[in-house]
């Protein structure tokens, strides 16, 4: 199977299926030096692994992650970084190998492969994207040297948006508005008992990126961001700055005016989302996804057989009434692993900033 690295200078390869004995990632390309332990990929895990609030899938799995390789006496050493979740509370029995649930992978890697791993959904399973938080830990660990912070929120559950945001509150649902957390967790709960359920949308904030990351071409910015963070599964639709509303402004209304501040140019505005022509600014990076409803619902639906037989599907297992609040440190970690990997590539776009790693 292709498609499993992402990244050039700085990448992961995810491995595993959601049923087998375990998942795992390698992470290339880590400068040696950097402070590194099981505990700080842990913490990143733990905000990602199921059952952990009453609007999450009732698997259990404590994603415990085993450091294999790359770390010693504390520090990153410049070699693969290779990590191991382990797979504890699988139910293979609750899926069905010839039926295609609507909304999955079933049908497409059947047409693709010819063969699959029907239990979870293997590969397409959103399993795998403890894998990726682990990779992305490592990414935030390296950015930090830099200054850099991704961080990320639930914007928005159905059509409950957040207004009043405060960081300091803590939630089910990764909402930093308490209001809009209580309206939110009603309309979860209705859609539960409904056997149905929602998506939303996740907003993600980079804050103080070095001005010149990104390639000018085909690696802008943010056409790295949206290739990590639309291969996350669920995801839909991902706008930069003021986004898809651009289209409804004028030039005059769009344009980021520049003015002195301090000794130093800054911008009135951040229409363009924290870059011009795929390189940063110097001033936050900021987007927004659409994550789609989960497609695994209690409810009966239509659908078909691998034999071409029309039948009607009630899906059993432990799902999601909705995947934003633990998909948000999925975002995170995508969009650290975007910008590590562009950083690296950006030291080499000036001679002095060659000589001055080589000559010093």
């Amino acid at each position: 199977m292709n498609g499993s690295i992402f990244g050039k200078m700085f990448s992961i390869s995810t491995w595993g299926e959601s049923h087998g004995n375990a998942i795992g990632v390698v992470v290339n390309g880590c400068p040696a030096g950097i402070k590194l332990s099981d505990k700080d990929v842990q913490i990143a895990l733990d905000r990602r692994k199921p059952g952990a609030s009453p609007y999450t899938t009732k698997r259990q799995e404590d994603d415990l992650v085993e450091i294999l390789s790359g770390i010693f006496e504390g520090y990153t050493t410049g070699t693969p970084i290779a990590m191991l979740i382990r797979n504890t509370n699988q139910r293979s029995g609750d899926y069905d190998r010839e039926s295609y649930r609507p909304g999955h992978a079933d049908y497409t890697y059947d047409l693709k492969y010819g063969f699959r791993d029907y239990r979870g959904g293997g590969r397409a399973s959103g399993r795998e994207t403890a894998a990726r938080v682990a990779g992305g830990a490592v990414a935030q660990k390296f950015l930090a040297e830099l200054g850099v912070a991704v961080s990320a929120y639930t914007f928005s559950i159905s059509d409950v948006a957040v207004s009043e945001i405060d960081f300091s509150i803590r939630n089910a649902l990764n909402m930093p508005d308490m209001k809009a957390f209580e309206q939110a967790s009603k309309l979860v709960e209705n859609a539960m008992q409904a056997g149905d359920s929602l998506g939303g949308e996740i907003c993600c904030v980079i804050t103080d990126i070095p001005p010149g990351v990104g390639e000018p071409v085909f690696d802008k910015l943010e056409a790295v961001l949206s290739h990590g963070v639309m291969s996350i599964g669920g995801i839909k639709g991902i706008e930069f700055g003021s986004g898809f509303s651009a289209a409804k402004m004028k030039g005059s209304e769009h344009n980021d005016s520049f003015f002195m501040k301090n000794g130093k140019i800054a911008k009135r505005t951040n229409n363009a989302g924290g870059m011009y022509g795929g390189i940063s600014d110097g001033s936050p990076v900021s987007f927004r996804v659409a994550v789609k409803p989960t497609p695994s619902i209690s409810q009966t639906q239509q659908s078909v057989n691998n034999k071409g037989e029309d039948i009607e599907l009630n899906i059993r297992g432990r799902h999601d009434p909705l995947i934003v609040p633990r998909a948000v440190v999925v975002v995170e970690a995508m969009a650290a692993l975007a910008v590590a990997d562009l950083v690296l590539q950006s030291v080499s776009s000036k001679i002095d900033n060659i000589k001055k790693i080589l000559l010093q």
